[in-house]
């Protein structure tokens, strides 16, 4: 199976459609909410991804296929005064999965991170999400040390 690197350009139909497709899979995973996206929520992704500037978004194909999404965002670290890259949403599609693609993604995203001058990569996990664990795990991210909390207030 070849495997492609391809950021995201929301200016194109074709990266649209699949970044919403892809999101709703994870969405409807027993990972995510469980539940299909509504319909009016997809405009309203691509809308605010559009408008905010700190958006960064990749696709791994596989032989051709839209296989894996990683939603990012740039921020910033001021202990080590550059920029940080977050890792918000990270889906493999069903179909690929345990074939190497979300790997390769991750490498590939790390790649990106290195030549463009991040410090590192965050990104959350559900504490029952063992097989994502375990992928990034393989790709050396660990827990931070010393240990932090993924903590949210609903607004």
């Amino acid at each position: 199976m070849e495997f492609t690197f391809l950021p995201i350009d929301l200016t194109n139909e074709v990266h649209r459609h699949q970044l919403i497709r892809l999101l709703d899979i994870y969405m409807r995973d027993e990972m995510g909410n469980g539940a299909p996206m509504s319909e009016e929520l997809a405009p309203k992704i691509i809308d605010g991804l559009k408008g905010y500037p700190s958006y960064l978004g990749f696709f791994a194909l596989a032989d051709g296929h839209y296989a894996a999404l990683a939603n990012c965002n740039k921020n910033f670290s001021t202990f080590k005064a550059k920029p940080l890259l977050n890792i918000h949403d990270f889906v493999v599609h069903p179909d690929y999965r345990g074939k190497g693609v979300g790997r390769f993604l991750l490498d590939a995203i790390a790649g990106y991170a290195r030549e463009n001058g991040f410090c590192r990569i965050n990104l959350e996990v559900r504490h029952d999400n063992i097989s994502a664990q375990k992928l990034y795990q393989k790709a050396g991210y660990s827990e931070c040390l010393p240990p932090m909390y993924f903590w949210e207030k609903n607004l």
